[in-house]
């Protein structure tokens, strides 16, 4: 597999009212191909979504909105060699800063340590920032039940009264 220099394929997923945002590190070759975020089929992330708002997810963009959730990446350039978090070098953040003035994002979840490390080397937004465990396939120790005790900070924090 190369390694290469490569710019975010696709943009964030938001509107004005989200409220929280949720950012990865950077795309996997599945992403990049599919233009959408978390695409790979082993991936945990839309089951434990589906799972903590116990909602069937038939359109992922329609319901992050509903749900108030931005997704998006720190990154947006990077070498890589394919989907390898490892192998990230040579980062230039994207602007999650200017994101933020756009919405009604009050809280910012990291999933994954690269992210969780990255987010905490490059981005100071002054919100609050919830490190979450990745629902990569790779991270095979971590079950769907555990992934969900963490994951369900999201809905206590999107039922918090602002």
């Amino acid at each position: 597999m190369k390694t290469e220099q490569i710019i975010h394929p696709f943009g964030p997923l938001y509107d004005e009212n989200s409220e929280i945002l949720i950012l990865g590190s950077f795309p996997s070759v599945v992403s990049r191909e599919q233009s959408f975020y978390y695409a790979n089929r082993t991936n945990r992330f839309w089951p434990i979504l589906g799972k903590l708002f116990d909602e069937e997810i038939t359109d992922r963009r329609q319901f992050c909105l509903k749900h108030h959730i931005a997704l998006w990446d720190v990154i947006y350039s990077c070498t890589i060699e394919g989907s390898s978090d490892a192998s990230i070098r040579d980062v230039i953040p994207n602007d999650i800063e200017g994101l933020i003035g756009k919405t009604k994002i009050r809280v910012i979840f990291t999933t994954g340590s690269k992210s969780g490390s990255l987010y905490e080397k490059y981005i100071h937004t002054g919100l609050p920032h919830y490190a979450l465990p990745s629902t990569s396939a790779a991270n095979a120790r971590m079950k769907i039940d555990d992934l969900l005790k963490y994951y369900s900070k999201i809905t206590e924090v999107l039922h918090e009264k602002t």
